[in-house]
Order: C-alpha cells, then sequence, then structure tokens
C-alpha cells in the first residue's frame, strides 16, 4: 500500500492502493472522536477523492482495534454561531454525494455520531467485537437528520426508533440480522475484507457506479441529488455528442441548426 498521508493532516491518516483510498481516523485516545479539525481533514481528503479519476472507492475506519467512532466532541459555543458549528454536516453530505463508494470498516465502537458516520457509507463492513449504539437521549444531544432518517432507511421505522428510544447496545451479530451492516468477519481479517470490497467495486463501471449512487442519494437531497446526475453525468456526457455541438456553433453562426445532427 502506498501511503498519501499529507503533511498538514493531523487527525486522520490517508492511503492509496491503486485504485482505493483508505481514510483512517487516528484519534484512538480519544475514542476516534471528530472534533472541528477531523471534520475538515476529512472533508478535503473526500474532495480529493472526489476529483481523483484514478481513485474509484474508498474505505472509512478507525485506528486501532476498539473504536471506530464514538461521536463527536461539542465545546460550548454562542448559540447558532455557525463559526462554531461542528462541520461534520458537511462530512456526511460529502460521502453520500460523491459519485464515488465509501466502504466503512467498523473496527470496534460505532457510537453516536460514529454510528451515523458508518450508516451514511454505501457499505458497511464490521469486525465481530464491534459495537453500535445511539447515545443522543441519555447524554443530551440526538441526531434530526442523517441520524435519524438513513438509520430508518437502512434498519426500519421501528428498529431506528428503539435504537434511538432506548439506546440499546447491538452486537456485530445484531447489526448484521437488523440490516445495519452488510459483513461480520473476525477483527484480523477486517480491513483486508473491506479493502477487497472496494477493490471489487472499483472494477465496476465507474459511470454506472456513479449513477446508481446519485439515484440513491437524490431521494433525501432533493435538487442537489437530482443535480448531480443530471448535471455531473448526463450534461456532462450530452456536451461531447455532435448534437451539442451543432447547437453551439449554429448559434454562434447566427443560423438554423442542421437537423442531421441531433441525436447523435
Amino acid at each position: 500500500m502506498t501511503s498519501t498521508t499529507s503533511t498538514h493532516y493531523e487527525d486522520i491518516v490517508v492511503d492509496r492502493d491503486g485504485p482505493v483510498l483508505t481514510l483512517t481516523i487516528n484519534r484512538p485516545d480519544a475514542g476516534n472522536k471528530f472534533r472541528p479539525q477531523t471534520c475538515l481533514e476529512l472533508l478535503d481528503a473526500l474532495q480529493r477523492f472526489r476529483l481523483d479519476r484514478e481513485l474509484r472507492s474508498a474505505v472509512l475506519t478507525g485506528a486501532g482495534e476498539k473504536f471506530f467512532c464514538i461521536g463527536g466532541e461539542h465545546e460550548d459555543m454562542p448559540f447558532l454561531d455557525q463559526s462554531q458549528v461542528l462541520p461534520i454536516i458537511d462530512v456526511y453530505q460529502a460521502i453520500d454525494t460523491i459519485p464515488k463508494p465509501v466502504v466503512a470498516a467498523v473496527n470496534g465502537f460505532a457510537v453516536g455520531g460514529g454510528n451515523v458516520l458508518h450508516t451514511v457509507c454505501d457499505l458497511t463492513v464490521a469486525a465481530d467485537h464491534a459495537v453500535f449504539r445511539q447515545v443522543g437521549p441519555m447524554v443530551g444531544s440526538f441526531d434530526a437528520g442523517y441520524g435519524s432518517w438513513y438509520l430508518e432507511e437502512t434498519i426500519g421505522r421501528k428498529r431506528a426508533k428503539e435504537m434511538w428510544y432506548l439506546n440499546r447496545k447491538y452486537s456485530a451479530s445484531d447489526a448484521l440480522a437488523m440490516g445495519l451492516v452488510n459483513d461480520v468477519v473476525p477483527a484480523a481479517e477486517l480491513r483486508r475484507h473491506a479493502a477487497e470490497i472496494a477493490q471489487e467495486i472499483a472494477s465496476r463501471s465507474p459511470l454506472a457506479i456513479g449513477g446508481l449512487k446519485a439515484a440513491f442519494s437524490a431521494r433525501h437531497n432533493g435538487v442537489s441529488g437530482q443535480a448531480r446526475m443530471a448535471h455531473d453525468q448526463y450534461l456532462t456526457a450530452y456536451l461531447a455528442t455532435q448534437e451539442a455541438h451543432e447547437m453551439s456553433a449554429s448559434f454562434a453562426g447566427r443560423r438554423r441548426p442542421d437537423p442531421q445532427h441531433f441525436w447523435h
């Protein structure tokens, strides 16, 4: 594996293996919690991932063997001061809308925002000792966006409410049974298995995968989700057609377009 870690990343480690990028939250002594720095670094790495045509899938995991991520560090902040708001929603949105799949490799506790983080990923592989939990109402917090909508879509309305209202712990086998994760493997095999899945996805048509991901995300992202498909793919392909070139040329030449170029 070739490392592409940037020197300005303090909270994450970035590695590259051919078409697969691995992003590791590297704060094991803090439960791999995300703080503003973590979110900004993830955003930067995800945007670089989006723009690199050689990268076609990613793995997201946590450092160590105990924690995937146990949520965010929320400091006291002025009410509605956006400069102080933890930018984790931007991370969720990036994962959800970038037209390349992200596979979560849950290597331990996925609690609170950590459970949301893996849920917004396209697929989730869990180590057999992983634990999943939502604790918001127990600790004076909640997620009334991605953490509720996408959880409901993933495991169903009743189960999602159970997770949020009762704050129970769920084992990896529980999570597999309820559809919260796709695979459960021994901890020693987690990274390899997640990488194999990401490599397999990377062998598929990137345009087809991108179109599918845009379709899945469009359901909850409204015009933004629709635009990802209509602009990023359909319009981009259309601009390469004879029809588009003829329309542009006819406008520039102040003449009627030649219909022989239509539908080509």
